[in-house]
């Protein structure tokens, strides 16, 4: 990211437009997994890879806080849950999103566990509803995949970003 972000300078890019075009590259990498992984990312038991990017606000702030959002949104439009994935999903992403930024008390790992908390016990909330299955079950299973793709593959993605990229937090 450093040798894109002095290659934008001397095209003459300023900040804003790099932030512009982070938020729409992450938005897009996280819509295109979520969906290309099909019911993956969708069901009661899912590990949604795309999930690994939710640990990234920790280093760009608001641009990946919103470029999160907007993935959701695009990934949950073909989300077979309909309505509640759409209006919930994004919601719950942005609240763990600013959560993973602003009170991440500077580890890396605490800028993790949000997504995985507020996912397990709010995505629960209508997923457990949408496929007839006990909360508890639920809770359980979207935890244990939120863990996997956030914690075992956002966490290393994080640690390696954090060690070549220019963050938007200088």
């Amino acid at each position: 990211m450093r040798v894109v972000t002095i290659q934008m300078k001397v095209l003459g890019m300023d900040g804003q437009i790099y932030k512009i075009s982070f938020t729409i590259a992450i938005a897009t990498v996280y819509a295109v997994t979520t969906v290309l992984l099909g019911s993956f990312g969708y069901s009661w038991i899912q590990v949604r890879i795309s999930e690994a990017l939710t640990p990234l606000p920790y280093l760009f702030g608001f641009p990946a806080v919103i470029g999160l959002t907007l993935g959701v949104v695009i990934a949950n439009i073909f989300s077979p849950i309909g309505l509640p994935d759409l209006i919930f999903g994004p919601v719950l992403t942005f609240i763990a999103a600013v959560l993973s930024w602003k009170l991440n008390f500077g580890k890396r790992f605490v800028a993790c566990i949000y997504p995985v908390i507020i996912n397990a016990f709010g995505v629960s909330a209508y997923i457990s509803v949408f496929y007839a299955i006990p909360y508890t079950v639920s809770v359980l299973s979207i935890g244990v995949g939120e863990a996997i793709a956030t914690i075992l593959l956002g966490y290393p993605l994080l640690k390696v970003i954090s060690k070549l990229t220019y963050s938007f937090n200088d």
